[in-house]
């Protein structure tokens, strides 16, 4: 990769940064269609994100990702963001527009693409959501764009599952969202034919830690999805717990990978070398 006068500015901003794999990803597939961009990661704290924004419009920065704890605050400084984007309340794509900084949400693209692979028919299936963070409204609305009827949400604090629920009650979703308390989790398993951690449990350093314990994983039913979003470690302690059962397994690189070659293509106008993508990572 070269870089000179005219090379175009892409980037990554969050807090902390050094842990995000994006930008061995983007640059891998800029140097494979040999593309004059560079992608870069930038520690933003919050209090910045105003003269962040300026700077980048002065330097003419054309696109970024933005991943935690930023993807909320960030729409305050967009003039567009997309539907999709608002029914979440995140946003992890930006570019710039004709009237300035226009964002989107490519994490449901992300999620649902290895999902589509798939030969199910998600109108009659109940997907079971591990967790109430902000990673599971992209899980929540995915699961709708695929046909699901309902999503059962399970997570610790009830008042957090009634506030994920609310926030979604003007959003025009089009499927019913159940939540439960985690001491449900043991009886809600056998009828899920999609199970998805979108908690922390069983990321890198605890690697030892799963959401299920062994004997709930024993309900885990053959050919049920398990899906994990961590990418670290691949596969985790739950996905290696629930293939034992005969569980189709489903890690969050594909994820990271499928939603940031939609980025890639809204930025570069190309499209995305996906499996080059897939490979940055799985060397790393």
């Amino acid at each position: 990769m070269h870089i000179k006068g005219t090379t175009k500015l892409l980037g990554i901003i969050g807090d902390p940064i050094e842990h995000s794999k994006s930008p061995v990803m983007q640059n891998a597939a800029i140097e494979m269609l040999n593309l004059d961009y560079v992608y870069v990661p930038f520690e933003v704290k919050k209090e910045d994100l105003e003269i962040v924004f300026k700077g980048f419009q002065a330097i003419n920065l054309r696109g970024f990702n933005v991943t935690i704890p930023h993807k909320e605050n960030v729409i305050s400084f967009l003039t567009k963001i997309t539907d999709t984007a608002k029914k979440i309340g995140a946003v992890n794509t930006v570019w710039l527009g004709g009237e300035g900084w226009h964002g989107t949400n490519t994490d449901i693209d992300g999620f649902i693409a290895p999902l589509k692979e798939l030969n199910r028919d998600w109108t009659k299936i109940t997907p079971m959501v591990l967790g109430a963070g902000g990673a599971s409204r992209a899980v929540i609305v995915g699961c709708e764009q695929l046909g699901c009827q309902e999503v059962r949400v399970i997570g610790r604090n009830l008042e957090k599952l009634e506030a994920l629920k609310d926030s979604f009650a003007y959003s025009n979703l089009n499927c019913q969202i159940s939540v439960y308390s985690w001491d449900k989790l043991t009886n809600l398993i056998p009828d899920s034919e999609l199970i998805v951690n979108t908690t922390p449990i069983g990321m890198y350093p605890n690697i030892d830690n799963s959401p299920l314990t062994k004997e709930q994983n024993r309900l885990v039913k053959q050919n049920t999805i398990a899906y994990d979003l961590i990418y670290t470690p691949r596969p985790t302690l739950f996905l290696q717990q629930a293939q034992l059962q005969g569980a189709i397994i489903i890690d969050g690189s594909e994820m990271l990978v499928q939603q940031g070659a939609v980025g890639f293509e809204i930025w570069t106008q190309k499209q995305a070398p996906i499996e080059i993508m897939r490979q940055a990572l799985l060397n790393l």
